[in-house]
């Protein structure tokens, strides 16, 4: 059996070109002329895409779920299973934990240490620390070769603070001293008379950090969609909005303006030809691309987010010639231009690399730092260096997931 290996890239490396050189040439190495398989969100978004046109495809879940509708983890070991019943002689695996709960990585770890008996591993990761425990050798990939190197001495340089501009002031005040900004009471919710959540008791004040972890399947994206989205759940509960009770009257459009929110999706598939400067601020108008014109007091907070960001000089540019990284970091700052009383980051790190990362960290708590608005971070990941003030953890029971607020030290 040949040596399993790691290739670490940067964003800077195009993934696609990497995985056609694996699959289809010979000079990176003697997989070309055996059977492969891809296990990758590029092949599950194929099959999705597969779906759609015909109604089914050949990947299942466990459940029977479409793919399109099937959370992160259910995708992932549909696929998985799928490739097993195939039998590779080498699978490539992509971003292999990207947006999946500690219980789930463990399982998908377990599956492959046993299939690494069978087929040759080939992994391509982002972040150091998602190296999977039985490869035996890792490499970077330059100018179309791969480049031995030892993982642990490569080390990400970062200034510690990147972004050396003050944060603009509030563009308009939102809060009017309203405190809390979320409260939900005994809130709880069950699909099809399967409990989600149960008696969820919680509150988000102005200026709070707060990180939204459980495993897959607990209510986190529920959660969500009763604060930023229209989930009819919502109503008749006990949950209170900037101040107004949900179902009194206010409309989503109402809610969203007091809403930033950035999601790693937001960049998937994304084809729009805006400039920078644009896309920034595109963010007052709670649309992706600018299609009304700003005012000139807009106009100057988008272009101190572009100083902020050290974008300035590069404002004219294609937002699409930016990498993941930088491309989130403006994403981001679209979402703060009106100061919202809430920063939703759902998970943010996903895709991003190891730089990418340190940079988002340093932006984040610059403006838990320098504003009053609140964040809200939902991710499995606890990223080094990034800080919130408390964790709000759903723990999941058959009655439904149950909340528990963890008070953070740093």
């Amino acid at each position: 059996m040949n040596e399993h290996l790691a290739i670490c890239i940067s964003n800077k490396v195009n993934k696609e070109h990497l995985i056609d050189c694996i699959q289809n040439e010979t000079k990176l190495g003697t997989w070309s002329h055996l059977k492969g398989a891809l296990f990758s969100e590029i092949s599950i978004n194929k099959y999705i895409k597969e779906e759609r046109l015909h109604g089914s495809c050949n990947v299942q879940t466990v459940s029977g779920n479409s793919l399109e509708f099937s959370s992160q983890g259910e995708r992932k070991k549909a696929l998985l299973n799928y490739i097993i019943s195939k039998k590779p002689e080498y699978i490539i695996v992509d971003n292999v934990f990207g947006n999946l709960d500690v219980q789930s990585q463990e399982e998908i770890i377990k599956t492959l240490s046993k299939l690494s008996h069978k087929a040759i591993i080939i992994q391509i990761l982002k972040r150091q620390e998602d190296l999977l425990p039985f490869i035996d050798k890792t490499y970077q990939f330059d100018n179309g070769n791969l480049i031995e190197y030892t993982i642990e001495a490569e080390q990400v340089e970062i200034n510690s603070a990147p972004f050396y501009v003050e944060l603009p002031q509030a563009y308009r005040s939102f809060t009017d001293q309203i405190n809390p900004i979320v409260k939900f009471t005994n809130v709880s919710v069950d699909y099809r008379e399967r409990p989600i959540l149960a008696a969820i008791n919680w509150e988000i004040k102005a200026g709070e950090f707060w990180q939204l972890k459980g495993p897959n399947g607990s209510g986190k994206s529920t959660i969500l969609s009763m604060i930023f989205g229209d989930n009819p759940k919502a109503f008749g509960q006990d949950i209170t909005l900037f101040g107004i009770k949900k179902g009194s009257g206010e409309s989503v459009w109402e809610i969203k303006q007091k809403i930033g929110y950035f999601s790693s999706d937001m960049l998937r598939g994304f084809t729009r030809l805006d400039s920078i400067g644009n896309m920034i601020v595109s963010g007052f108008f709670d649309t992706i691309g600018l299609y009304k014109t700003p005012t000139n007091e807009q106009i100057k907070i988008a272009q101190h987010w572009l100083r902020v960001l050290d974008m300035f000089d590069i404002r004219k540019q294609d937002f699409l010639s930016l990498s993941k990284g930088y491309q989130s970091l403006v994403l981001i700052a679209r979402a703060m231009v009106k100061h919202p009383p809430l920063l939703i980051l759902d998970e943010p790190t996903n895709g991003l690399d190891d730089a990418d990362v340190k940079l988002f960290t340093a932006l984040i708590n610059k403006i838990a730092k320098e504003t009053e608005t609140a964040i809200l971070y939902v991710s499995h990941r606890t990223e080094n260096g990034l800080n919130p003030d408390f964790i709000y953890e759903l723990i999941p029971y058959e009655s439904g997931s149950k909340g528990q607020v963890i008070l953070t030290k740093h």
